[in-house]
């Protein structure tokens, strides 16, 4: 997964497949339990959306831009929209499902 910074993650979002965006920090322990989840998601999903990490200590503007409030949270663009939120440790399936309803 990549690490986003402004200008990545900008550019990113902006394409036309899917851009699934982890807002976590490295102290958050529910973070650490979810970004494997993450991991084998994107490594299933390769090439069918990109994936990304934005660490909220290290871009707190995109963080407050996009109001993180509680992290872990994945935001799901698509053509530099969010299409969806989902907040907290979630099952892989379910997180699956989020991205697929935004697949070509």
């Amino acid at each position: 997964m990549t690490e986003f910074n402004a200008d990545s993650f900008n550019e990113t979002i902006s394409q036309d497949i899917p851009t699934v965006v982890d807002f976590w920090a490295t102290w958050c322990m529910p973070c650490k339990i979810f970004a494997p989840v993450m991991e084998e998601i994107s490594d299933d999903m390769d090439g069918k959306a990109h994936f990304g990490k934005v660490d909220v200590d290290e871009e707190r503007d995109l963080a407050m831009q996009y109001d993180i409030v509680s992290i872990p949270t994945l935001v799901i663009f698509k053509g530099g929209e969010e299409k969806e939120r989902l907040v907290g440790v979630r099952k892989k399936d379910e997180v699956v499902e989020a991205i697929e309803k935004y697949l070509d």
